[in-house]
């Protein structure tokens, strides 16, 4: 635990400044995978609370389970009872390298049971996607299966994306911005033209996107991709941290002007990438492990990071935009009402900006991850989202007309 105290007047962009320097520091993994940071000098009296987590060890479902856990629904504090013990020792290094060596007898049978369950979508697994000659393996192992939806949309959901700055090596250094829309707006347009939630959030995202990058003189002509987690956790999985995670790589059409047809070309697009998710195996990013012996692994995620990040060939993607449930009730920590929940995820070489929402009662929190090398200040890109969901929000106007 850290205690911080901003300077006066406590704006919050001197709060997403000090967040980005606290994300700019990686955590130490001789300890405990987690931080947390108290933060005051906010205006109006606000307190802050900054939760790091590494990603090994959650992913933004679990984290939401322990938002749920902290948090009370009521400002009554709750008697949380003697200090919970560890039911085991922490495992030493000499203990993970023994286990890891009896496991390598295991690694051929590992690959034979993995290679045909993943060979048909080694394109949806981001370290593997712009490696030469993966594209054309999954469209070989493809033709032996069934394919659902619409092929001409799945073809251009697995198209590598076209670079941008986001695509490159990032460096140590961290930008956030945060920003509130309301989760009203976003309903009225689903319901409106008859789509989802997160079909109204990807179009958004487009729509920032393109305003943000022609800014920048940077807008291709091509859409872009966006990589999205999405959850495979079984329901008696509740609880459990770690990542149990897949990939969807939908594309952004940020080379689409008009937002009404922009929306339409969302919609089907994560139409078809949702079907595609329900043929991909929930294990696929530990099946492609399995191609890659374990004594190789932390190398061949170097070498793949590079390959993602080299500018000579399509990206694999340009963003990772996450959209993950939060609480419809009031929620208290500490017996202090909790006001906004702005949620910061990761980047890495080769996806370099990450724009993650929480659902918060009637809001929709936005939390935005970048490389001030790659993006400058992400502020500019905040703006950008509520202007593009004020855009999206006209289109049920007009159609009144």
């Amino acid at each position: 635990m850290h205690a911080h105290e901003l300077p006066a007047p406590g704006g919050d962009e001197h709060l997403a400044g000090l967040v980005g320097t606290l994300m700019s520091r990686p955590l130490d993994l001789e300890r405990p995978p987690w931080q947390m940071h108290v933060i005051e000098g906010l205006a109006s009296g606000r307190v802050a609370v900054a939760t790091q987590v590494h990603h090994a060890a959650s992913d933004g479902l679990a984290m939401a389970e322990l938002f749920a856990m902290l948090h009370d629904p009521t400002p009554e504090v709750r008697d949380l009872g003697t200090d919970a013990q560890p039911s085991g020792g922490v495992p030493g290094r000499a203990e993970m390298l023994a286990r890891g060596v009896a496991g390598l007898p295991r690694q051929p049978l590992r690959f034979a049971r993995s290679f045909p369950r993943a060979l048909p979508h080694l394109d949806q697994v981001l370290t593997l996607r712009p490696i030469p000659g993966i594209p054309q393996a999954a469209a070989a192992g493809r033709r032996f299966l069934p394919t659902a939806g619409d092929g001409a949309i799945l073809e251009e959901c697995t198209r590598l994306a076209p670079r941008t700055s986001t695509t490159g090596r990032i460096s140590g250094d961290r930008t956030v911005a945060f920003a509130s829309t309301s989760l009203a707006e976003v309903k009225a347009v689903k319901h409106h033209f008859g789509v989802t939630v997160n079909d109204v959030v990807m179009t958004i995202v487009a729509g920032a996107l393109r305003t943000w990058l022609d800014a920048r003189g940077e807008l291709p002509d091509a859409p872009l991709a966006a990589m999205v987690p999405i959850s495979v956790r079984a329901p008696e999985q509740a609880g459990a941290f770690g990542n149990r995670i897949a990939m969807m790589i939908p594309p952004v059409f940020t080379d689409e002007p008009d937002p009404a047809r922009r929306l339409q070309r969302t919609h089907g697009a994560m139409r078809s990438a949702k079907e595609r998710h329900r043929a991909v195996p929930a294990t696929l990013l530990q099946d492609a492990n399995h191609f890659i012996p374990p004594a190789l692994l932390a190398r061949a995620a170097r070498a793949s990071a590079l390959v993602a990040s080299s500018p000579r060939r399509g990206a694999a993607a340009n963003v990772l935009v996450s959209n993950v449930p939060g609480p419809r009730e009031p929620q208290y920590l500490a017996g202090a009402r909790l006001v906004s929940h702005y949620p910061l995820s990761a980047i890495f070489h080769g996806l370099g900006l990450n724009i993650t929402v929480v659902s918060n009662g009637e809001r929709l929190d936005w939390g935005i991850v970048g490389d001030p090398d790659q993006i400058g200040d992400a502020s500019a890109l905040a703006g950008c989202l509520a202007a593009a969901q004020a855009e999206t929000l006209a289109l049920t106007e007009q159609s009144h007309v």
